[in-house]
């Protein structure tokens, strides 16, 4: 007699059964592994921008500026209404090896000016892979409303579109600056940090020229490898695309889209879902339990979410002479 061989259905369904479990086990380790490498290459991304401010720098003897101020004389400097020119985000493209995207722009004009080509590019060097890729991270314009200071609404602001990015350069702290307010890192030359919002020479027909505030290496007194120059903006899973908490970061309009700042009242944001109008400043990521940063020496870190906020401000301020402590940052 002959013996058939094979498997029965129940075997085969058992051996179905326990690949399928091993799979369930493997599935986290792997996806762990992948997250890991999308932190890495997160890190080596900032890195590359570290660089390239770093390399500015040398070109220039300062570091770029966040963005220009309203242009002396101008109805927006009447208003203390922000204005449009190129961000720092632009001026580091010949750096990043991106002169292609840069000959586009004419640096004397608003951002609304340029061709659209120049202003709706995005780049992989400013995005986290852990968030998106480039072919999502484009805008449309987008018109909000705004708020008078009695609390009723004001008349529509139209936010144009543009390329995004997941990046902001420090701005630095609340502490207050010559006009004692909290406010003051937002105003020009007023910043504590690193890439600042800078007043604008003008030349005979009114176009911006060199900028005044120029942060330079002999201004981070703290040190260098103890400031932080850029790091993961934070941008609510239910909110990309979507202006304040993700504008074009090639526009100096809206602050928050290309800068960030840190320390005691604006502390790391530590849940990627949070789209309360609170943390627009503030610096986040979607990496689980750390942000990660780049230091105006170009060295990248990893910074816990839970740091106390009297370091993450010390590391955020270029200039407030404070001792450093930063074992429970890294």
């Amino acid at each position: 007699m002959h013996r058939k061989t094979g498997f029965t259905l129940i075997e085969l369904l058992v051996v179905i059964a326990i690949i399928g479990i091993l799979v369930g086990m493997l599935m986290p380790a792997v996806q762990a592994v992948r997250a890991a490498a999308r932190r890495t290459d997160c890190l080596n991304r900032l890195r590359q921008v570290g660089l390239a401010v770093t390399s500015f720098h040398d070109a220039n003897r300062a570091f770029p500026p966040a963005r220009f101020a309203p242009l002396p004389g101008s109805v927006e400097e009447q208003n203390m209404e922000p204005v449009s020119y190129a961000s720092w985000f632009v001026r580091i493209m010949p750096h990043v090896e991106q002169r292609n995207i840069y000959d586009l722009w004419d640096l004397r004009r608003t951002f609304e000016e340029q061709v659209p080509d120049a202003t709706s590019r995005p780049l992989d060097i400013f995005l986290c892979p852990e968030r998106r890729s480039a072919d999502s991270a484009v805008s449309d314009p987008v018109t909000i409303a705004t708020r008078l200071p009695c609390g009723c609404n004001g008349p529509g602001k139209t936010i144009p579109g543009g390329a995004l990015g997941d990046f902001a350069g420090n701005l630095g702290d609340l502490s207050p600056g010559a006009t004692g307010s909290i406010n003051d890192f937002y105003q020009a030359g007023k910043g504590t940090g690193v890439l600042i919002t800078s007043r604008v020479e003008v030349d005979q027909g009114n176009f911006p020229t060199r900028w005044i505030d120029r942060i330079t290496m002999a201004s981070i007194t703290d040190g260098a490898s103890n400031t932080v120059l850029a790091g993961e903006a934070h941008k609510p899973v239910d909110q990309l695309r979507q202006p304040p908490m993700d504008s074009p970061i090639y526009s100096g309009l809206e602050i928050a889209s290309i800068c960030r700042i840190g320390g005691p009242g604006v502390p790391l944001v530590r849940n990627k879902y949070d789209s309360s109008a609170s943390v627009v400043f503030q610096w986040g990521s979607w990496h689980g339990q750390v942000c990660n940063f780049v230091m105006a020496d170009g060295s990248t870190h990893s910074m816990n979410h839970f740091v106390d906020t009297t370091t993450l401000g010390r590391l955020c301020n270029r200039k407030d002479g404070e001792v450093l402590d930063s074992s429970n940052a890294f």
